[in-house]
């Protein structure tokens, strides 16, 4: 049986565990940090079809990624930025009442984010934390127990191996099995929708363009990628998911061209498709002596607005300077009146956002003929008062709210 100590352990690689790893070691570089991965090593390479999972990552995640030390080698990969948005309700065409248009260029910014692969972002986390001297990167370390009493937490992990830290986060996904060891609850309900997945070339360029129309079954979301194709998110029942992943190609072709408003013109070649489910989750409790959620494991929203994994980075940068200042003070990293301190931070923000997204879609995701009107005015009032409009853009993109420094650009 092996035992390290450590004064930090992250459990979970993906992209909001590695971020927060990086984060912390890089602002901490004499706190030794472990990093327990239960997955298999990211692949990516510029010659394999772009995956299906990608995310749109904010001008705020983006300066966390580059203090993280990861956004050179993503800005040099394959990423598409977009500079504007159309959304739309599902009455309407794309360009009628009751759209809303978002353009980067109304709050003098050069865009409103970049249309990201997942792969390719943890990918680039990996290696920026394979840099780092005080990170220890364990492969195939799937957590089995953990102790956090004490004056060390002691972690156990399935092939035999005993870790002990100060501080443990919690970054392992919205399953988050170090969330229910550590005997935090987690509350939420299901959207009784799964969001349909695939890479698309259509007849028309997107233009550096996120489309959004508003169906009674929920939102379907066309998102620019680098060479030209858009990767769609089609939020909707369950009993419709599964015919969308059924289909003929030609079938499914025309079912998107028709919910989109063929406002990409016809669907020309559709790759894979995959689907998962849509469900809201969110902790009552972030924190417990030597212990923290960050990212999924925390909450999880709807895709709707693509802002998932941004709330996940704000976490990372957040917890990370909170911890670091610790660190440098002398004090203990697990310490439940400093983990409380970013738990007030974090908590109210990633609420506010989770009943938002909540709100939108119960709101546009229905056919009752009574909200359709509510609704093309409230889209249309938006569009028209541009204060109202910069002050969403500006939070969407992580440029306006309590920001941590990295967040900000400050070192």
């Amino acid at each position: 049986m092996r035992r390290g100590s450590d004064d930090i352990a992250v459990v979970g690689a993906g992209m909001v565990g590695a971020a927060a790893a990086a984060l912390l070691a890089r602002a901490a570089p004499g706190t030794p940090i472990v990093v327990l991965d239960a997955d298999a090593p990211p692949h990516w390479s510029p010659d394999d079809e772009p995956g299906l999972r990608v995310s749109a990552l904010s001008a705020a995640s983006q300066r966390v990624l580059a203090a993280c030390g990861a956004w050179d080698e993503i800005a040099a990969a394959r990423i598409s930025p977009y500079a504007s948005m159309r959304v739309w309700d599902g009455e309407v065409p794309a360009g009628g009442p009751g759209a809303i248009r978002f353009d980067a260029a109304d709050i003098a910014e050069p865009v409103l984010g970049h249309i990201v692969e997942n792969e390719l972002v943890r990918l680039a986390l990996r290696n920026a934390l394979l840099q780092l001297d005080n990170v220890r990167l364990l492969d195939g370390a799937r957590l089995e127990s953990l102790v956090l009493d004490g004056e060390r937490a002691e972690l156990g992990v399935a092939d035999g191996r005993r870790l002990q830290a100060r501080l443990v986060i919690g970054a392992d996904g919205a399953a988050s099995p170090s969330r229910a060891l550590a005997g935090l609850e987690v509350r939420g309900h299901d959207y009784e929708q799964r969001a349909v997945v695939c890479n698309l070339r259509c007849q028309l360029h997107h233009g550096e363009t996120a489309w959004q129309r508003f169906l009674p079954s929920g939102p379907i979301a066309l998102l620019p990628l680098a060479d030209g194709r858009v990767s769609i998110v089609w939020s909707t029942t369950p009993e419709h998911a599964q015919r969308l992943l059924e289909m003929d190609e030609e079938s499914f072709r025309a079912a998107v061209a028709e919910a989109s408003d063929g406002c990409l013109g016809e669907v020309i070649a559709a790759g894979p498709r995959a689907a998962f489910p849509l469900r809201m989750r969110h902790a009552p409790v972030y924190t417990r002596a030597r212990y923290a959620l960050v990212g999924d494991a925390a909450h999880t929203v709807h895709p709707l607005a693509g802002q998932g994994v941004n709330l996940g980075f704000l976490d990372a940068a957040a917890l990370a300077q909170v911890v670091a200042a610790a660190l440098a003070a002398g004090r203990d990293p697990g310490d439940p009146a400093l983990l409380r301190r970013y738990e007030r931070w974090r908590k109210p923000e990633n609420l506010l956002s989770m009943r938002a997204f909540d709100g939108i879609n119960s709101l546009f995701s229905n056919a009752n003929p009574g909200l359709g009107a509510v609704r093309r005015a409230g889209l249309t009032l938006v569009d028209r008062l541009a204060p109202l409009k910069g002050v969403f853009m500006r939070r969407a993109m992580g440029l306006e709210g309590d920001l941590p420094a990295t967040a900000r650009g400050v070192a």
